[in-house]
């Protein structure tokens, strides 16, 4: 007889969690999980304003075909801080493709922080991301992401895969900044991709403006650092 190898089902995950202000006080009012995504406690470590909450997956990495979704709702005046607790990890596709999405909305007066610790790609993962920010007029969101293609450390490179990104971003409706795109090692090689590098970060702040010194000094401080300032 032929012999067969069992493949496991795809995670199919989501967590929704709703904030509210009470008071001089940011609090978890609303959360929700279908599958392996959870937040376990909340923390209060810049007072009792800012409600930092640390989005857990038990599985501690994304297989092929897995998909993760993470909607947050900031209610007004409230400032949330969300992270988490490890790298993410993705795996090889085995043919199939992951995908997370990621939905934040600030009411008004609020403040997001979407502040999630590095991301791995391992060779061979083929992976969708998508992320959505809804602000109110006067709502504030910073984000940040860095990316790690391979694991160099390891004798691991991003010699295979697929990474799509989408990232959108509105206040009182208008489109603010609307970017995507396709890594492909071939793409991370070329002088006009990462140039042979193997990480990357990127950080968004909607807000006030950034002086001008502040970011003549942030691009004196490395020559691969690329800073501007998007009039709205």
């Amino acid at each position: 007889p032929e012999s067969t190898v069992d493949v496991p089902s795809p995670w199919q995950a989501s967590l929704r969690l709703g904030f509210t202000r009470d008071g001089g006080v940011t609090r978890l009012t609303r959360r929700a999980h279908c599958g392996p995504l959870r937040v376990q406690k909340v923390l209060y470590p810049e007072g009792p304003g800012v409600c930092h909450v640390i989005v857990v997956h038990p599985p501690g990495g994304v297989v092929g075909g897995d998909r993760l979704e993470v909607d947050i709702d900031a209610g007004a005046d409230c400032s949330v801080l969300v992270t988490s607790p490890g790298a993410g990890k993705w795996y090889r596709a085995n043919g199939r493709t992951s995908r997370q999405v990621v939905r934040l909305r600030a009411a008004a007066g609020a403040a997001i922080e979407w502040l999630p610790q590095e991301t791995i790609f391992y060779d061979a993962a083929c992976v969708d991301l998508e992320h959505e920010v809804e602000l109110a007029p006067d709502a504030v969101y910073l984000g940040s992401e860095i990316l790690c293609f391979g694991r160099r450390a390891a004798g691991e490179t991003f010699a295979s895969g697929r990474i799509t990104q989408r990232t959108r971003i509105r206040q009182g409706g208008r489109m603010l900044w609307w970017e995507q795109g396709t890594l492909t090692p071939q793409g991370l090689a070329s002088p006009l991709g990462l140039n042979g590098r193997s990480v990357c970060a990127t950080f968004l702040a909607v807000g006030k403006a950034v002086p001008a010194a502040l970011q003549a000094s942030l691009r004196a401080a490395d020559p691969l650092l690329g800073v501007s300032q998007v009039k709205s």
